[in-house]
């Protein structure tokens, strides 16, 4: 037992704690820049970053996987959010997201990610992107009211949006918000080109943050008209823990809404989370499999804490998870450290976290959405053919013109024809050929041969024509579904009376004649 805990601790001395320190200096301005987008008080995101460090990967069986608030989940909690009109009734459904994702977990579901088409997943991951880029432009620039993203993309059109009302946004602006943007923009650009790899000394994110505080303490002290006003500045109440909101459950069974929201977020959650792990998995050197449903737990668990204790939603995070193996993370200890170290932020330093300029953290999920809906993620699609661009860019549209979940639903709809039509197409093929003036038709069934195509095989047989003969071969089929089987038996009763001759081949007879 002396041998074990000696070894963890020279692993967690020599591997897991810088590990912990590099994912921690990613995740502090994601975590508030994310609780940003989704128009949750700040201290929320900073509370989830500590709830999936400190608990989640506790009880998570991923080695490497790191959780905390969602670029992807920004969407639907700013308009979850924005419905319900009270914070403390938005918790209510974040703990129900959470037990969603503990049920699913422990009724073994997590390949539930497995049946969603990727066409659908990729445009619903496209459309966040768009609206997460729609959402920081005017944090961007300096204006202090991001109140416009309320009732979708319509809204840019409408008079009392900033774009349209000038006098009102030249108002709200900031010369040096823009800067400090521009310059952000460039840094992490640059960092992200393959030659600027050996550049990587801070993390980009933290990189960008400390310029913006430098750059606005240098106009500061200029007394330069391009100074940050004080709500171009993020605000951290100082006893941060007196300040958290926690949930209204006298509100639960008030509304059908809480529990629609708190479904859709844990259902987000949970594909994230697992295309998430699926994603670590494959960068981990040591080729460990996580346990998906204990993940799930572990998710779920969290999601309910951070419910309870006023955060926003949490999802295994791609970045910070990428971030702590590249960083050389051997086990879950590392993602815990990174926890750590976000409490002892919250708690010793939030001056620090005030200094932050808003343009900062706009810089870093303009760049973050961007990524989500890059040009080269729409050619790619284009190439795979119609049959995957066509739910890609439906989902998109849908998503972007009403929410999340019609978006999502519509695209599977539009995803499953095209599964149906296929199958259509590919479960039976006719050939026809001529033996002394008779017409020889010979229909060969492949694979399985389901219900689907009960309409187009009866069509088929139906033009079979008079004083001919038809083989029908299931010789190779896994299954023949008992819809086929009643149409192929009928028709072979009755084929005599068009003086058709049929022949069945691995068609068993007991199978057919049982239908009659």
């Amino acid at each position: 037992m002396k041998k074990r805990i000696r070894y963890y601790r020279i692993l967690w001395l020599k591997y897991d704690l810088p590990a912990g320190l590099s994912v921690f200096l990613v995740a502090l301005p994601l975590c508030l820049g994310i609780a940003l987008a989704s128009g949750a008080p700040l201290y929320s995101g900073l509370l989830s970053g500590i709830i999936g460090g400190l608990l989640v990967s506790f009880i998570s069986g991923s080695q490497l996987a790191v959780s905390g608030p969602a670029a992807g989940l920004t969407t639907v909690v700013a308009a979850s959010i924005i419905s319900l009109g009270d914070y403390k009734i938005f918790l209510l459904a974040v703990m129900i997201a959470g037990f969603f994702q503990l049920a699913l977990g422990i009724l073994k579901l997590g390949g539930i990610a497995n049946y969603f088409p990727s066409s659908v997943i990729k445009g619903m991951l496209a459309a966040i992107g768009i609206i997460l880029v729609s959402k920081q432009i005017p944090l961007a620039m300096g204006y202090d009211q991001p109140d416009f993203w309320t009732s979708g993309i319509i809204q840019l059109f409408s008079d009392k949006h900033f774009l349209w009302n000038f006098q009102n946004f030249n108002h709200h602006i900031t010369r040096g918000a823009i800067l400090i943007t521009l310059v952000s923009i460039l840094v992490l650009v640059i960092l992200q080109q393959p030659f600027a790899k050996k550049l990587k000394v801070i993390p980009a994110p933290l990189l960008v943050v400390v310029i913006g505080i430098i750059t606005n303490i240098l106009f500061t002290k200029a007394v330069s008209d391009y100074s940050l006003k004080t709500t171009q500045l993020v605000n951290i109440p100082s006893n941060i823990f007196a300040s958290v909101s926690f949930p209204d459950f006298t509100k639960l069974f008030s509304s059908i809404e809480i529990w629609k929201d708190g479904l859709i977020i844990g259902l987000l959650a949970t594909l994230e989370t697992l295309l998430c792990i699926e994603a670590i998995d494959k960068l981990d050197k040591r080729n460990r499999i996580s346990p998906v449903n204990r993940e799930l737990i572990a998710q779920g668990i969290g999601n309910m804490a951070c419910g309870l204790l006023g955060a926003i939603p949490i999802t295994a995070v791609v970045v910070r998870g990428a971030a702590n193996v590249d960083a050389g993370a051997r086990t879950k200890m590392s993602a815990f450290t990174h926890g750590l170290f976000l409490l002892l932020a919250v708690l010793l330093v939030p001056f620090l976290l005030c200094m932050i300029p808003y343009a900062s953290l706009a810089a870093i999920l303009l760049v973050t959405g961007l990524n989500l809906t890059k040009p080269k993620l729409y050619i790619n699609m284009w190439k795979l053919g119609l049959k995957q661009f066509i739910p890609f860019m439906i989902t998109i549209i849908v998503i972007l013109f009403t929410d999340l979940l019609i978006g999502v639903s519509i695209g599977l709809l539009i995803s499953i024809y095209y599964i149906i039509q296929n199958n259509f197409k590919a479960e039976y093929k006719i050939t026809k050929t001529m033996d002394q003036k008779i017409e020889v038709y010979y229909i060969k069934l492949n694979s399985n041969v389901s219900f689907l195509n009960k309409v187009k095989l009866r069509k088929a047989l139906d033009l079979i024509p008079e004083y001919s003969m038809l083989t029908i071969d299931g010789s190779e089929c896994n299954f023949i579904d008992y819809d086929i089987l009643e149409i192929i038996s009928e028709y072979h009763l009755k084929a005599r009376y068009k003086h058709i001759v049929v022949e069945l081949k691995g068609i068993e007879k007991v199978s057919v004649t049982a239908v009659h």
